[in-house]
């Protein structure tokens, strides 16, 4: 269940990043979203997996920070009224799934809400690499990745979404969250 990599509260190392100054988000791959039978199971996320990996593997090649933004929910948290209890902090579902183990240089920033710069050190971290783009990945589409997407536009961020990366609970919801990232966040999907 333990998980090594820099935690949020670290400083980041510079890096030579290339030209765009690019970061690279992996958003909520947890064993309690992911794996089969899971308290939240979104069954697409493990369709996305190898699209994710090729990203995180393409970054770490051109020193691009990777950047895993993760649920660690507290027992009893408001957010349950709404959803099944998941991703409580310390649990096996609040870790990131295998497949898509996190890298010494790699990053985590934790979260209790859907954005992943909603009180969290997100936007701290991506100012110490210069970060002005970001590419995001992960679950939920119409949720995590939607409220993100919408937060970095709102801080000036240019956003790609590799559309092969995010997984929602059903194919209208990606869609719709697809078409509101691209055309009121101007989010390019790729």
């Amino acid at each position: 269940m333990e998980q090594i990599m820099k935690q949020e509260k670290i400083l980041v190392k510079t890096k030579n990043l290339n030209s765009a100054n690019t970061a690279l988000l992996i958003c909520d791959m947890l064993n309690d979203f992911v794996k089969k039978g899971a308290s939240l199971e979104v069954p697409a996320a493990r369709d996305i997996i190898p699209g994710i990996k090729k990203e995180i593997l393409s970054a770490r090649k051109s020193g691009i920070p990777v950047i895993y933004c993760c649920d660690a929910h507290i027992k009893n948290d408001p957010e349950f009224s709404l959803w099944p209890e998941h991703a409580v902090e310390g649990t096996e579902g609040a870790c990131i799934v295998k497949e898509l183990a996190p890298g010494k240089d790699d990053f985590l920033v934790t979260k209790k809400r859907y954005s992943c710069f909603y009180k969290t050190s997100l936007q701290k971290v991506l100012k110490q690499f210069g970060a002005t783009h970001l590419i995001i990945t992960g679950v939920v589409t119409n949720i995590c990745v939607l409220y993100t997407v919408c937060d970095a536009y709102m801080r000036g961020y240019a956003v790609t979404i590799p559309q092969n990366c995010v997984a929602a609970l059903t194919k209208k919801d990606h869609v719709y969250a697809l078409q509101q990232m691209k055309r009121i966040f101007n989010a390019k999907i790729r």
